[in-house]
């Protein structure tokens, strides 16, 4: 599998744009919870985390992904989630993560709202 990459943008000064590359799996998992944290360090309104460009995810992937979740709530910071791919989004149906997440299918839905 490919090994993960992020490509990080800023669309406005409030959002950070994130797109997840490659696998996101139980060997990548925390390589990708640590750049996250780097990221948010930085304190963005907004976490746009775009799953497009996502090969492939298991729960564990799905796991960090709740996790960013988690501390965009206790910062008040808004996440939104671009849909993946199928097999990705059948992992978010499977543990009811499509209720749980703001999702949209295209940045610029996110980018539009406030």
């Amino acid at each position: 599998m490919t090994p993960i990459h992020l490509t990080v943008q800023r669309p406005d000064h409030d959002t950070v744009h994130v797109t997840i590359h490659g696998a996101l799996d139980v060997l990548r998992a925390y390589d990708f919870d640590d750049a996250m944290r780097r990221i948010e360090r930085d304190a963005p309104k907004r976490l746009l985390l775009d799953l497009r460009s996502l090969d492939f995810m298991d729960t564990t992937g799905l796991s960090r992904i709740v996790a960013v979740r988690r501390r965009c709530r206790r910062s008040r910071r808004r996440l939104v989630i671009v849909r993946g791919p199928h097999a990705v989004q059948r992992i978010f149906a499977m543990s009811s993560g499509d209720e749980q997440f703001e999702l949209v299918g295209d940045p610029s839905e996110a980018l539009a709202t406030a």
